[in-house]
């Protein structure tokens, strides 16, 4: 029944994702131009116990392209969410991104697939910065065997172990000491990589935090804590529930630096700078200054504690995608209607539901847990070892 519901509401869901770009497909001829280009950053970086890096950042037409049809791709997806959420396509929880892309494709360009990221459960476009593709995202969305997860996750369970990508997490601040164990296992397989650990200014307060903080500094692991501070923890805006909202400086003993989060440039000269910190020094606390449109889930208006001229506000002055089509636009390297193309290229693929059996997988050690059978499924087969 649920497979011929689904069927049904295809040419409806079709709709739906057009607005969907798969920009990453597009190629045009000056994708490939590698010439230098040094661009400075929007504000100076904000920095506490350690030297500020350089304002001046060294990218390439390439890079700056790049940038623009992912954080264009992440936008539509995001939108494309919203979308089939209120069609009941999309069912639970769903946390949308669209505003902080320049964090996810700015920390991507400074590191590589061998460092690791874990955030928590606004998770959809780290996921893709990570090499995640559409159909994963929303496969995975809408309960299909294809997805990251297997169509298990759900929103806030995205996960990629071949790109070191390790949630997705639902607890709020419990992803951070997840993070700082892989700092420890790198550090244990001396493979000079770093971990990523995300979190927002509403986890900021977690005692757990402190606690993982405290040992990463003792040992000297490679953990940077990235905070990023949207500016409401759900509807509480931060000055309401922080005492101090520099969170770049809650490590006290640990430095800090607070970066622009709507700047990708800048989001990548500060994550570079991070990981040669972290893998000489230890952990490290980047506070990304960023904004989110929608409400803190699909469930959430977004718009009663905060004004709609201050949503306008952000957009008009300080989107990342803006920012990005500005620059290239004033160094030549695309036209305006160029640009326009890769927003309108689109792209949509299916995946077949889950078998029942899948229910059953992933819980126990393979070989061994409980098998449910029967007519009604009230039999069960138990293997033990």
């Amino acid at each position: 029944m649920a497979l011929s519901h689904l069927a049904a509401s295809a040419s409806r869901s079709s709709s739906l994702l057009k607005p969907l770009s798969s920009a990453l497909s597009l190629r045009r001829s000056i994708s490939g131009d590698n010439s230098p280009l040094t661009v400075e950053t929007s504000v100076p970086f904000t920095s506490h116990q350690c030297e500020a890096p350089s304002r001046s950042v060294e990218t390439n037409p390439k890079e700056l392209l790049t940038f623009f049809r992912d954080m264009a791709l992440m936008r539509r997806m995001e939108i494309a969410a919203d979308s089939l959420y209120k069609a009941k396509l999309i069912r639970g929880f769903c946390h949308l991104y669209d505003g902080q892309e320049a964090v996810a494709v700015g920390m991507e360009a400074a590191i590589t697939k061998k460092d690791c990221i874990i955030t928590a459960y606004r998770d959809h476009c780290t996921f893709v910065s990570r090499g995640g593709t559409l159909l994963e995202v929303f496969a995975e969305l809408m309960g299909r065997q294809a997805g990251c997860s297997k169509g298990k996750g759900g929103s806030m369970h995205f996960y990629k172990k071949d790109s070191n990508f390790y949630g997705g997490h639902g607890i709020v601040g419990a992803q951070v000491p997840l993070g700082c164990g892989l700092a420890f296992a790198q550090k244990y397989s001396k493979d000079e990589t770093v971990t990523f650990a995300l979190y927002g200014d509403g986890a900021a307060n977690q005692g757990q935090l402190f606690e993982a903080l405290n040992i990463s500094a003792l040992w000297d692991l490679p953990a940077i804590l990235v905070c990023e501070n949207n500016h409401y923890g759900m509807g509480t805006a931060e000055w309401r529930a922080a005492k101090s909202p520099a969170y770049y400086k809650r490590g006290d003993y640990v430095p800090g630096l607070k970066v622009d989060g709507m700047d990708a440039l800048a989001v990548k000269q500060a994550c570079k700078f991070a990981k040669e910190h972290a893998l000489k020094n230890g952990p490290i606390i980047l506070e990304m200054d960023t904004y989110r449109y929608h409400g803190h889930s699909m469930s959430d208006p977004g718009s009663t504690y905060r004004t709609r001229d201050e949503i306008s506000g952000v957009r008009q002055e300080r989107d990342p995608i803006e920012r990005i089509r500005k620059l290239i636009l004033s160094h030549d390297l695309a036209t305006e209607k160029e640009l326009k193309d890769v927003e309108k290229e689109v792209r949509k693929e299916e995946s077949p539901m889950p078998e029942p059996s899948e229910l059953f997988t992933n819980v126990y050690a393979k070989g061994l847990g409980v098998e449910s059978f029967g007519a009604d499924r009230k039999e069960v087969r138990a293997t033990l070892p």
